[in-house]
């Protein structure tokens, strides 16, 4: 390489932290396949925001194995300690190997020939431990973990690289002595608590984890989030005034793992597992308002007669749009004071498309007795629908907001007359929204379902009321079939 060369490679080093990470990685993992791709300069160009002091608060949530360590525990504090030789960091994991695989590969890095061609920094070889080294200029990398001894250690910089384990996140006691040492630990180890800088990146595990906590709080936090697979069009800032756009849908890493990739770790893992950790989506175990053990199963449906009566409940949108809410139709087996759910329609269509798959869904299932929401896009498909004459849909008024009108139902749901079937290729995405809500993305399959079982318990006003059960009692509900 000729020194003109030479030259330019360490000016596009010092002022290119995507090419510096490049590099970092050809340095850490040899033999590997860097693929250079747009989360990777997103994420670049969220930790230099850091750097330059105008973001003091991070996180970023991404699936594992998507470069997240290399980027922000090896890459990015070798790469300040070069423009700043006496900065201080604490790089935080949360097991020991973990935290010193880290600093050796940091360590590596910043003893390599062309990192020293590139910088000035030097670590001083009277002060280089495996957990900790220091440069000549007395700037310091000390690798930690969760739980770890830190009295009279502090810096400018603290980097949270996984804080838990996934086999740690059903653990109460473990995610709460997380948080406990986050607080009364690792904050206070900030040499400014209102200038210095905090990075979390992690997947998420769990509702309760670090990253579920910090946002609670309504602090000033700055959040990439990465999923994945986008459920909702995004525009992701990649640099100064320079997005990427995702639209619903597309795959963070296509070129790594391919939506069929993904497909298959979901069905390995389970969609609970598959929401957190790749969706950056966790849903509380067993549910939040509604648990996933107040469903019956069934294997079949009750055979139809004159005490059963088919039920469509529509949520509908009127556009078609990848960032649009879902159109959602679910179907419903009423029998006596049981309920069924047969299928689960869930679409983006546009209003003439709509209006046509509306009848012929009820056609297909057998059924006249149709409800709508009676707002929106919906009081207009009422009045089109009665129009014509083939149907005459049941406009219903929603009456207080979402999170009222499901927790109206808990009681019927949790007394156990809302049956779902023991397997449906549609299952699995409605158990989840159910169990997320009000707290997920999406919430149109649960105002479908509130909606059936509202007009429901009006029909049977004059029948006694449904009673949930004590609180210090949950029956089970595979008794009550």
């Amino acid at each position: 390489m000729s020194p003109h060369d030479r030259d330019a490679l360490n000016t596009l080093l010092r002022h290119n932290f995507v090419s510096f990470i490049q590099r970092t990685f050809q340095t850490v993992a040899p033999g590997q396949v860097f693929m250079p791709t747009w989360h990777i300069e997103a994420i670049a160009h969220h930790l230099m925001l850091c750097m330059q002091g105008r973001v003091r608060r991070l996180i970023i949530t991404l699936p594992p194995r998507s470069l997240k360590s290399i980027c922000a525990s090896v890459a990015y504090p070798a790469f300040l300690l070069g423009h700043d030789s006496g900065a201080r960091i604490v790089c935080v994991s949360y097991a020991e190997g973990l935290a010193l695989r880290h600093a050796r590969d940091c360590r590596t890095v910043m003893q390599s020939r062309w990192y020293q061609d590139a910088f000035s920094t030097r670590i001083n070889p009277r002060k280089n431990t495996e957990a900790e080294f220091e440069t000549t200029a007395q700037g310091r990398r000390l690798a930690t973990t969760i739980g770890g001894t830190l009295t009279g250690l502090g810096g400018r910089l603290i980097i949270v690289d996984d804080s838990m384990k996934p086999s740690d996140a059903a653990s109460e006691t473990r995610r709460r002595a997380i948080l406990e040492w986050y607080e009364t630990n690792l904050v206070t180890r900030l040499d400014s608590k209102k200038h210095d800088v905090i990075i979390v990146i992690m997947q998420r595990l769990h509702v309760d984890d670090l990253v579920g906590y910090l946002l609670q709080k309504g602090e000033d936090w700055t959040h990439l989030d990465l999923p994945a697979i986008a459920e909702v069009p995004q525009d992701i800032l990649i640099g100064e005034n320079e997005f990427h756009h995702r639209a619903a849908g597309d795959v963070l890493h296509p070129a790594r793992e391919p939506l069929e990739v993904l497909e298959q770790l979901k069905a390995d893992m389970g969609s609970q597992a598959f929401s957190a950790q790749y969706q950056q989506a966790p849903v509380p175990p067993g549910g939040a308002l509604v648990q996933a053990s107040w469903f019956p199963r069934y294997v079949d449906l009750p055979e139809r007669g004159n005490n059963t009566q088919i039920v469509q409940s529509w949520d509908t949108a009127s556009k078609a749009g990848a960032g649009n809410d879902w159109s959602v139709c679910t179907t419903w087996l009423v029998q006596d004071r049981n309920c069924y759910l047969v299928d689960v329609l869930r679409a983006r269509l546009e209003f003439p498309d709509l209006r046509r798959r509306i009848p012929a869904h009820a056609q297909a299932h057998g059924t006249s007795t149709v409800l709508i929401e009676d707002a929106g896009s919906g009081t207009h498909l009422i009045q089109d629908l009665r129009h014509e004459g083939h149907l005459r849909p049941i406009a219903v008024r929603p009456e207080g907001d979402k999170l009222m009108r499901m927790e109206a139902q808990t009681p019927t749901i949790e007394a156990g007359y809302v049956h779902l079937p023991n397997s449906s290729p549609w299952l699995d995405e409605y158990l989840l929204e159910m169990m997320a809500f009000p707290y997920g993305r999406h919430d149109d399959q649960v105002d479908s379902t509130s909606q059936f079982l509202n007009w429901l318990q009006r029909k049977r006003q004059n029948e006694p009321p449904i009673v949930a059960p004590p609180i210090l009692y949950r029956p089970n509900p595979w008794r009550m079939r």
